[in-house]
Order: structure tokens, then sequence, then C-alpha cells
């Protein structure tokens, strides 16, 4: 009897572990555990899609006709953890042999790896293997993004002509920043309503987690691939073609403007990451997409996506507890309650409560730039949005805030830290017209905190940004305002970072 142990997020029936097991003579194993629902107070919805998506790739599992063990949390025979409920499966079936795909955390990898003769598979649901970024990163003198990003394109072919990019250039961020523009109104995303299985675990989710950060109330999240595929297609038709130019924009009483809110669904299995990509290249050569949108979303996919987790793997445990800027200040309080006031900020949050949802803008300019410039613990930043965010899972959540957003690794990740004043916001947005504080008021008690806090940032961690060349100029203006400007300047940044709760 072979026993194959699948995770709460490897649910793709193409799954390596899968591929070439006999149905007659294998159990599928799949557990819902304490542990995991635990590890972190995770919102409660992504707690009940991790938990649906799972009993419903059961069941569709079980259609086909393999052997399948399910253990509920709600099972009072639970054991509590994966490898103890791994274990006692084998037992159960008298298993002589245990196969797995290798999760994506360490700390699941590390528990795998006590599991006595289980066979660990690479997980090649992913585009580039761990082997292949070794071999290009020893050919380096340095690690960025948009080298890995022109690596792969020549690798795949995808976006290209011979070794020449589609449209003569590699990528098309200068286009894909436009505000979002008075009268165009974004579609909605489509919304699932929970079946007779999400509603059980919806319930059992608000009984068991009742003081879980977020609500269950605007759960709608796709749960099954063939609501996952809905979900993709609903994208590529109606928001696709505008993704590109309003990726970065901010706007008030929007939540999610054209963006795909996919991740969720990729990260969890119900979608491949070449799929995706394979879409967005076929409406590009039907004509219903321009190639900047096209482009930028494969460059979430095939760039981005890919890059964080080879920099995950790479850098191991230790990575999570880089803190290169010694940034020490609790989060505030503002990240559990939202009501600071700030426009950008408490529409962010409010999205995050009730949707487990921010788009990257909201996450990386607002929520993590505030943090970065208020001096906040990179870890606990880390800690609140694995908690909060429904596609966050350790692997690709870590690298986005501890390197992209908080330069907590030194510029591993990024170049140069992403830290913007209230100028940015109001650029990218009309939050600025809704909020109590002057984006144009640069100190004193009405001025947008952003402002008040950018360059007292600055000065701070000038030591670390001294020999940084993307920072010169920045530190340069800084070095030019006069003595007493300085001076007001922190004194004002230090009297608002004493009312940080």
């Amino acid at each position: 009897m072979l026993l194959l142990p699948i995770l709460g997020d490897q649910l793709s029936p193409s799954l390596a572990s899968l591929c070439g097991a006999p149905r007659s003579g294998s159990v599928l194993f799949m557990a819902e555990v304490m542990d995991e629902a635990r590890y972190v107070p995770h919102h409660k919805q992504k707690l009940a899609l991790v938990f649906s998506a799972m009993r419903h790739f059961a069941e569709e599992r079980r259609a086909e006709g393999w052997q399948v063990d399910y253990r509920r949390l709600d099972d009072p025979n639970n054991l509590g953890s994966l490898d103890s409920e791994i274990r006692a499966a084998a037992a159960r079936h008298g298993a002589s042999h245990i196969r797995m795909t290798e999760a994506g955390e360490h700390r699941v990898r590390a528990l795998q790896a006590t599991i006595e003769g289980a066979t660990i598979l690479e997980d090649d649901r992913f585009l580039v293997s761990p082997a292949a970024f070794t071999a290009w990163r020893g050919l380096r003198k340095r690690l960025r993004l948009e080298d890995f990003y022109r690596w792969q394109r020549r690798e795949t072919g995808i976006l290209m002509e011979g070794d020449t990019p589609v449209g003569g250039q590699w990528n098309f961020d200068a286009e894909n920043r436009k505000p979002l523009p008075p009268g165009l109104v974004p579609p909605p995303p489509p919304r699932f309503a929970p079946d007779a299985i999400t509603r059980e675990v919806i319930a059992m989710v608000e009984a068991r987690f009742p003081k879980n950060f977020g609500t269950l109330a605007r759960f709608h999240w796709p749960v099954t691939r063939s609501e996952a595929l809905a979900a993709l297609a609903d994208f590529t038709r109606h928001r696709l073609p505008h993704y590109g130019d309003y990726q970065d924009a901010l706007a008030h009483g929007e939540e999610t403007l054209f963006h795909a809110l996919l991740s969720p669904a990729l990260n969890l299995g119900l979608l491949t990451p070449r799929e995706l990509i394979d879409v967005a290249l076929a409406a590009l050569s039907a004509g219903s997409a321009p190639l900047n949108a096209v482009e930028g979303f494969i460059r979430q996919i095939l760039g981005w996506r890919e890059y964080v987790r080879l920099i995950y793997l790479a850098e191991g445990p230790e990575y999570l507890r880089a803190n290169m800027l010694g940034a020490t200040r609790p989060l505030p309080a503002i990240y559990w309650q939202g009501e600071s006031g700030m426009a950008c900020f408490d529409a962010a949050f409010t999205q995050t409560r009730d949707l487990a949802y921010a788009h990257h803008i909201q996450r990386l300019m607002v929520l993590g730039n505030f943090a970065l410039l208020a001096g906040v613990d990179p870890h606990a930043l880390h800690h609140w949005f694995l908690i909060v965010y429904a596609d966050a899972y350790e692997w690709v959540e870590a690298p986005n805030v501890i390197g992209m957003s908080q330069w907590a690794d030194g510029g591993l990740l990024g170049s140069k830290p992403y830290a913007a004043s209230g100028a940015y916001i109001a650029r990218q947005g009309n939050h600025c017209r809704h909020c109590r504080f002057d984006v144009k008021a640069k100190t004193g008690e009405g001025a947008c905190p952003f402002n008040r806090l950018y360059w007292d940032f600055i000065a701070r961690n000038e030591p670390h940004f001294a020999s940084n060349p993307r920072m010169g100029r920045i530190l340069e203006s800084w070095r030019r305002f006069p003595p007493a400007r300085k001076t007001e300047v922190r004194a004002d940044a230090a009297r608002f970072l004493a009312t940080l709760a």
C-alpha cells in the first residue's frame, strides 16, 4: 500500500507525488490539523478557504476513483499535528511506503524530514527549479529581479521574438503607473456563493476560531478548480485589458480595481503558473489585451513569484531574522483596529479585515511603507502579513515583507527601500481628497503622517544608505536641509511616533 499525503496548498491533480501513482493500492491522505491552523492566528477567511478547498479536492479525487482518507479538524480522533496524522494513517492502512511532494515552507519541510522512510519529491508546479536558480546565481555578481526575469524570458521564449523581447523592451513599467481616471469604473470580480461544504466549514471556523482577525461575511473565494478557472476567464475578459495601465493605482472606494485576485487559488494549487501565462498570451494574440497589460501580468508570475520563492529557499530560515535597519518598534494598534485617520491606510485595513485581500500597492506603498517609515520591527510586520491575507504563505510573503517592503535584508532582494512620502500616494490616486490629514503639509499636527516620517526615516538610516548609489540623491537633499529645519523635522516625527500605541 502506497500512502500519498497531500498538503493544504498542494491541491493540484498533477502534483508530483500523484503522477504515476496507481489508484489501486494507493491511499490519498489529507488532514486538517490544529498545529497548521494555529501556527499563526490566520484570518478567518484564510482558514475557511484552505479547509473548504481541501474538502472539495478530496471529493473530486474520490469521484475519480481514488481511495481518500480525510481527517477533518472536528474529528474527535484528530491528533492535531500533520506528522502524527501521517504516521497514524500509514499504520492504519499498512502502508509500505509514503510518497510526498515537498512543502513550500521551511517549517513544514523540516516536519516532512522527520517522517521515516518517506520519499519527498520536488514540487514541479513552479517554473524554475532551485538547482537551476543556484547555477544561475553562481554566475552573477548581483541578484536583481530584472536580471532573473530576462533570463527566464530567454529560457522559456515567453514574449520573445528570437533574442529580442516582443515590443522591443523588456518591461512596460513606465506605462503602468496611471491613476484611475474619472468615469472609468472597474468591473466587479466574480463572487462564488458558498455551497454546502463551504457553509459547513464557515460555521466550523466561526465556532472554533471566534477571536481570529477578520470576518467571514463576504467570503466569496473560488474553492474548486472549476471556480478558479472561471475566475481566471473573468479576469482575462473583463480586467486584464486595463490591468497594466492601472496596476499601481489607488482609488478611494474601489477595492479591487483591475487586479486578478487569482493568487489565493494559484498558491493553493487550483491554478498553475503556466496556464495563467498561456491565457494571457492568448489574449495578447487575439488582440483582446494590450502588450503592457500582458507583460505586466506575466512579470508578476514568471518574474516576481518565482524569484521570491527561490530567494526564500536559497537563503533558508535565517532570512526570516534579517533586520538590517535595526527596526524595533512594536506593530502599532492601527494594524489591528484601523481608525488611523489616514484615508489610504484605513481603506487598505478595511479591505484586509473584510476580504483577506489588498492589492500590491496597498500592501507595499501604504501598509508596508508606513511600517518602514515608522521603524516597525520587520518580524512583527511579517507576522501580521502572514496572518491577514488569504494568499499568504511564508515562502511568498516573507521575502515580500522582509526583503521588498522593509529592506531588512539590506538590499538582497531590492536595490533600494520602497520608502515614499505622501506625495507618492497623492500621485497614484484620490485617497488624499478624503483624508483628514493634509498631504501638502510636511510637519505639524495636520500634516500627512507619511510626510512627517519620511525625512526622519532617511536621517536615522543615513549610515545604511551612504554607499547605496540609488539613495545618493535623496541623501544629498537631506544634507542640504538647514540645521534648524532638520531639528524641526526630527522633533515633529518624534512627536508623531509617540502617539502610536
